[in-house]
Order: C-alpha cells, then sequence, then structure tokens
C-alpha cells in the first residue's frame, strides 16, 4: 500500500521505546503502545519462522480480557451477596490480533500470551473463508486514493465536469453483494466533488458508486442507480424494470437506462472562515459568555484507568471497537462495596438506508464491526467538546505496520450540574422547603464515521442511575438527485441532493454483576385488573396491576419484545438478596421505551440476516468464557461482507443454545435507536438527535440514596436583570428554609 496520511482522528505517530511489556496495573487495562509494538513484532517473528507468509498487515491488535473470577478476586469482589471475595489467582496478560496476508489473501487470528516480559504467540490460525477483519482506519483512507487514480472514474467524472484533483470518496464496506467472491476484500465508494480546500464536499454528491479490492487496490466495479420519473397520471414509476443488483457483464450505466447527472455546484459550508464569503450568513452576536467553574477543582479521583466519584467506582478502557468500555461498575453503599455491572458498553450498531434500488441497499453500515468505535475516536478539544476542568484518557489502536496510532484525548471525563435532584416543599403556612441539585459524572467520547458523529456520553448520578446518552449528528449521507426528480424513499433538502431515509440502531452490551455475578431477568407487563368496572374486585374500574415473568429458558425467553400496550419493562435481579421492606428481589431496571424501534427492513432482508440483533428489543444469553473471552459480538466477531447470520450472534446463541437463564452469569443486548427521516433543517450539518438508555436502581437500596447529598447554595448565581425584581432570585431563598 502506498503511504498516507495519518487519519485526522488519530493524532500522535507512536515511536516504540521498548519491546518488553512492563506490569499491568489493572487486569481490564488496555493494551498499552509498548505493548501494541511488542505484540505485532512477536506475530511477525512468528509468521517469519513459522508459516509461508511473505507479508503482514495488521488490522486489530486488543486486550483478551481474563477470566471474570480471576479478576473479581484481584479487586476483591465477592462472587455472592455478603461472600468473601475468592482467593486471587495468577492472571496471565493475553492479547489478540487479526491480520491480513498480503500476498496469498486470507485473515489470520492470533492470541498471544505474556511471559517474563516477553509476548509468545499461543495459536495463529487461518479465519474461515467471508471472514473479513473490520476496514482499517488506513483502508478507508487509501480508498480515495484508489478511486482518484482510476483512469475510468476520471473519465467518468470529467463528463459532470469534475477533474481528477476535485475527486473524493468515502470508504465504506461493502454491506451485501454476493456477485463478487467472498475472499476478495471489498470497498464501496461514494463519491464527490470538492472544489476547494475544506468546503463541504457533501454539498456535490456524484451519480455513480464505486466497488474497489482493497487488497489489489485497484477499481473493481463502477455502479449507477437508476432514478425516478413521474408519469402522465402523476404515478412514480422506476427508470428500470428491476431493482436488483446489474450483473457484473453488463455496463451498469447503459443498464441504468438514464442520463448522467451533473453534482449541483452550490456551497453549502459550515466552517466559519468559510462561511463568511456567503453575504447572507451573519453569525448570531447576542450570546454572552457561560463559564463552567468549579474553583476547589472536581470531586472524583483517577487512578490509571480506575475512577472513583462519589460512591461509584469503575474502570475505563479504550477498545478500538467498542470505544468506552466502562468494567466492574460499583457503589459504596455506606461502606458496603456493591457490585452493579461488570462490563458495560456499545457492542454493535447498524445504519440501513431506505431506497431499494440498487446499489442503494448496499448502505447498511455495521459502524462499530466493520470500522471500530475506538479507532474512529476524535481527539477532543479542551472548551469545545468537553467544559469546565476535563481529565482525559488517550486511547491506541494497531497500524497496517505494526506500531500504534495514539489518540490523545480520546475519552472525556468531567462533572455537570443535571438540575434537580430531588425537592420538596411543605405548602402549609410556615412550611419549610429543601432543593437538592443533582451532580452528575460525564465518560465521554466522539466518532467520526465518515460523514456522521456519534457523541457517547455514560452518565453516572447520585442516586445510583446510570444513563447512557447517544448523541448523533454530522452530515447526512446523501445522493444527487436529477431536476425534479420525484423522491420517495427520502428528503430532497437542497436543490439537487437527496437525503435517503434510514435508521440507526444500536445493540448496548450489558453484562451485569447486580450485587453478584448470578442474575436473572424479569420481564413486568403492567395491565388493567381483569375484574369489570362495577365488580366487587374493581367497582370503580381503575385498578391495574404489574404481573412479573422470570426469563428462565435461554431458547424460549432469551429473546424479548417490547409491548407498548403493557408498558412491559425489565429487572436485572439477584435472588439472594431482598429488600427488607418490600420483599422484592435487588435490582436494576432498565428504562428504554424512549429508544425503542422496529427494524423497517424484511425479516429475511440482505440487513436482517446480518443484524439479527436488531429484530428484538432485549437478548438474554447465558455467558460462556473461552480462549478469546467472553460472548461479545451480537453479528458476530468478523462481520464485513457477511451474508447470513454468523454461528457467533446473538440470534444463533438463543436458537442453538440450550439450559437456565435464571440466577445465572449472563449476558444482555438491548437494541434502541432512532428512524431518521431527513429534513432540510438537518443540512448541512445536523443539530444533535438523542437516544437515551437509563438503569435505576430498584429495591436494591433501603431508601434514595441521595439523601446524603447536601443542598448547596451557589454564591455565583445572580439575578439576571437589576431592578424591582432582583430580590425574587436572593441566594440561598430557594435551596433550605
Amino acid at each position: 500500500m502506498a503511504p498516507s496520511a495519518s487519519p485526522a482522528t488519530a493524532t500522535t505517530a507512536y515511536t516504540p521505546v521498548t519491546t518488553k511489556s512492563t506490569k499491568f496495573k489493572h487486569p481490564l487495562d488496555p493494551l498499552t503502545p509498548d505493548e501494541i509494538n511488542a505484540v505485532s513484532l512477536a506475530i511477525r517473528l512468528y509468521t517469519t519462522a513459522n508459516t509461508p507468509i511473505k507479508a503482514v498487515r495488521f488490522i486489530t491488535c486488543t486486550l483478551v480480557p481474563p477470566p471474570k473470577r480471576a479478576v473479581l478476586a484481584a479487586l476483591g469482589i465477592p462472587l455472592t451477596p455478603g461472600a468473601q471475595p475468592e482467593a486471587p489467582t495468577p492472571i496471565v496478560r493475553k492479547a489478540e490480533s487479526d491480520f491480513l496476508d498480503v500476498v496469498n489473501g486470507g485473515t489470520f487470528n492470533a492470541i498471544l500470551s505474556l511471559e517474563d516480559g516477553t509476548w509468545n504467540v499461543d495459536t495463529c490460525e487461518l479465519v474461515a473463508e467471508g471472514s473479513e477483519p473490520q476496514i482499517s482506519p488506513e483502508e478507508l483512507a487509501f480508498c480515495e486514493h484508489v478511486v482518484r487514480r482510476d483512469a475510468t472514474v476520471q473519465a467518468l467524472a470529467r463528463e459532470v465536469g469534475v477533474e481528477p484533483h476535485q475527486i473524493y470518496a468515502d470508504g465504506w464496506a461493502i454491506g451485501y453483494d454476493d456477485r463478487f467472491p467472498k475472499h476478495t476484500r471489498l470497498q464501496q465508494a461514494f463519491v464527490f466533488a470538492r472544489y476547494s480546500e475544506h468546503e463541504n464536499l457533501y454539498a456535490h454528491p456524484l451519480d455513480f458508486v464505486v466497488v474497489i479490492d482493497s487488497l489489489a487496490e485497484k477499481v473493481v466495479q463502477i455502479d449507477f442507480p437508476p432514478t425516478y420519473k413521474r408519469t402522465e397520471d402523476g404515478s412514480v414509476e422506476l427508470g428500470v424494470s428491476s431493482t436488483e443488483p446489474c450483473p457484473l457483464s453488463e455496463d451498469s450505466f447503459t443498464e441504468s437506462k438514464r442520463e448522467r447527472i451533473p453534482p449541483p455546484v452550490r456551497s453549502f459550508d459550515f466552517l466559519p472562515d468559510l462561511l463568511q464569503a456567503d453575504p447572507t450568513h451573519k453569525p448570531r452576536d447576542d450570546i454572552k459568555p457561560l463559564h463552567v467553574l468549579q474553583p476547589e477543582g472536581v470531586s472524583f479521583k483517577m487512578d490509571g484507568n480506575v475512577l472513583e466519584w462519589q460512591k461509584w467506582k469503575m474502570h475505563i478502557g479504550f477498545s478500538h471497537r467498542e470505544g468506552i468500555a466502562l468494567s466492574t461498575i460499583t457503589y459504596n453503599d455506606d461502606g458496603e462495596i456493591r457490585p452493579v455491572m461488570y462490563r458495560l458498553s456499545l457492542a454493535e450498531m447498524v445504519v440501513p438506508y431506505g431506497a431499494p434500488e440498487f446499489p442503494h441497499p448496499r448502505k447498511f453500515a455495521f459502524d462499530s464491526g466493520e470500522y471500530g468505535m475506538g479507532t474512529m475516536a476524535n481527539e477532543l478539544s479542551l472548551g469545545c467538546d468537553c467544559l469546565g476542568q476535563i481529565h482525559y484518557l488517550p486511547g491506541a489502536y494497531v497500524t497496517h505496520s505494526g506500531t500504534p496510532f495514539i489518540i490523545k484525548n480520546a475519552i472525556c471525563i468531567h462533572e455537570e450540574d443535571a438540575g434537580v435532584l430531588w425537592k420538596h416543599t411543605d405548602y402549609r403556612p410556615g412550611g419549610r422547603h429543601q432543593t437538592v441539585r443533582s451532580r452528575r459524572l460525564v465518560v465521554s467520547m466522539v466518532c467520526t464515521l465518515a460523514n456522521y458523529e456519534y457523541i457517547w456520553n455514560y452518565h453516572f448520578y447520585q442516586d445510583g442511575n446510570i444513563e447512557i446518552e447517544i448523541r448523533l449528528t454530522g452530515i447526512l449521507q446523501v445522493y444527487v438527485a436529477a431536476q425534479d426528480e420525484p423522491n420517495l424513499y427520502g428528503t430532497t433538502i437542497a436543490p439537487s441532493i437527496n437525503a435517503h431515509n434510514h435508521q440507526h440502531l444500536f445493540s448496548v452490551r450489558v453484562d451485569p454483576m447486580v450485587d453478584g455475578l448470578y442474575n436473572s431477568v424479569v420481564e413486568s407487563d403492567i395491565v388493567p385488573l381483569s375484574a369489570p368496572t362495577g365488580s366487587k374486585e374493581n367497582f370503580a374500574g381503575n385498578g391495574f396491576v404489574v404481573k412479573d415473568k422470570v426469563l428462565k429458558s435461554q431458547v424460549q425467553d432469551g429473546a424479548r419484545d417490547f409491548d407498548w400496550a403493557r408498558e412491559r419493562r425489565w429487572r436485572i435481579t439477584n435472588k439472594a438478596r431482598t429488600h427488607e421492606s418490600s420483599g422484592k428481589d435487588a435490582s436494576y431496571a432498565i428504562m428504554m421505551k424512549g429508544g425503542v424501534l422496529p427494524l423497517m427492513a424484511h425479516t429475511d432482508s440482505w440487513v436482517a440476516r446480518r443484524a439479527s440483533f436488531a429484530h428484538k428489543t432485549l437478548w438474554v444469553v447465558r455467558d460462556k468464557e473461552g480462549a478469546d473471552g467472553s460472548r461479545m459480538w451480537p453479528s458476530g466477531k468478523y462481520v464485513p461482507q457477511t451474508r447470513e447470520e454468523p454461528q457467533d450472534s446473538v440470534g444463533r446463541w438463543v436458537k442453538d443454545g440450550n439450559g437456565s437463564i435464571e440466577n445465572e452469569d449472563i449476558v444482555l443486548y438491548l437494541t434502541v435507536g432512532t428512524t431518521h427521516i431527513p429534513r432540510p433543517e438537518d443540512w448541512p450539518v445536523m443539530p444533535v438527535e438523542h437516544v437515551n438508555l437509563m438503569f435505576k436502581p430498584n429495591n436494591f437500596f433501603t431508601k434514595n440514596p441521595s439523601m446524603d447529598v447536601p443542598g448547596t447554595n451557589d454564591p455565583m448565581s445572580k439575578p439576571a436583570f437589576n431592578g424591582a425584581n432582583g430580590a425574587n432570585g436572593s441566594n440561598g431563598a430557594c435551596c433550605s428554609h
């Protein structure tokens, strides 16, 4: 591969210092840059001595987490309520790497162990045909070079007024295209024109889609989508007879039966200096500064990757695939350290688009499994992405050469005011009142996936709540539209710019540890009493009850739908601990109603076959630890170019599983998301859209655990205006009286 610049999200090229690895501080600490370098060197030495592999391209290099029980023993966390922690056992640090044989093709997976400061290869195996590791940032960047230098692409671009130096391309995984052999490592490229440096290239989409062979570094196909037209009776029809793919033996443009469509040339910029050239643009001048001040410093402590805040304690890891990975989350309940979750992270996501005419159905990106959230993480900017007093953690991932790329400020940690935590006023004459404000801890990351940005916020609250907030922003994925072309499957957001309808479906992996490792899931339906109005049992007709069902069998109960009519909800429970008053099991409730959505594609569609997690709102499986760790990836370990549901996916785990998921070491996969029908107000950059998921203690604490949070009178708060009504905002009158 020709040399290319580092991706914009990775900021530091790493210079290796030593091949020896220092002792890890925490058993779940991610691989250090030195370790990544040492692991890749060990693999090179092994392949040279033991295999016919002549050239290696590294794709992933990551920690293999130690067994849960070993980690919990090392941290002194018991497996069951009231028990003593198990005796610590030696923990062998392990790593895993996926790499490509550049000369002969094929993907290899290696697992290594650290022994006496040296990494040794335990296994090195050829991965099954059709199993491709994620597309690397370097491959995505180089895709543009392959497209731009291709003579046919240049000629097609010139036909619509675009010169070769103006050609830009976003590389994507191929999605689904069975016209090509399974063993060919492919990317599809969406092509744009950029008429000046740094302008918004998405304002100028071209009318064809390119397919490249990533290893051969060449263009192998160019596809032209057909267009729609309005008939004399006002109906809309496609210009070809079918939405199926054009055979590779045929010319795609000829088969599309359409004219070429020049890219729109109007600029839609977002950078402030470029916007100055627009005479209609006037920045707002009535926004006064708003500062976040903590004159006495932050309330959290860091020890390496271990964070303590208020009564929470957790390990914060960086994963090339998940991005943020939070582990061993515990809460100090008046001196008792109570485990809540073993690991919490994004496991997968898919973004299916809704236009049926080929090649648009190939657009369904698995942004985690095909690219990796960690490798796409931004370096965060103080005062822009994060406000206040900030602590950052770095991230590192392997490059093709085996050396690390470092993202210096990959993870942001800070505190925020979160409004009122609790309040009550005794309304009677002379009554008193108390207001307590909420503080929350934020662990966040921002990831750029070509045109889109995802902001991942993990919130921890003083009342025991845990929240995942996903914010979506960035630029819509767009395609050029012919003049006056009808738009059945999207919105014409600007002249000749079509943004297709699509969905964002996220699979959040929850490895619970509610008061210990052995948990159950209870499904609760809230239903009216069956007794009719006027009956002895329900005379007024207002009665309703909660009906609980314990999920017991992995096969029969492991895949669950949300039920709006029954206000369905789920709780992660521990039967070994009950509340002193209610008598109910200690639990954490899953609050996800606002993010529940159905997959719009047919159940036998390309995307649905590959993304089985999207079929159900909740999946519960019994965990199964192996040489490469726990059950992790709901759409399989190797996602790019799969054509059916992988054997190692959550759908298969449930269908082919057996045994109990009651009072076991279980893993949950929660499906949340949003359906995006684009609007002109989303252009040229989309205001953030929110998807939220909350975990709330339920019979976990004796009472409100935030009763010990003091009310505060903020001396920096002042009346907004000087005048007669200023006394209404006097300091101290609102908090406690």
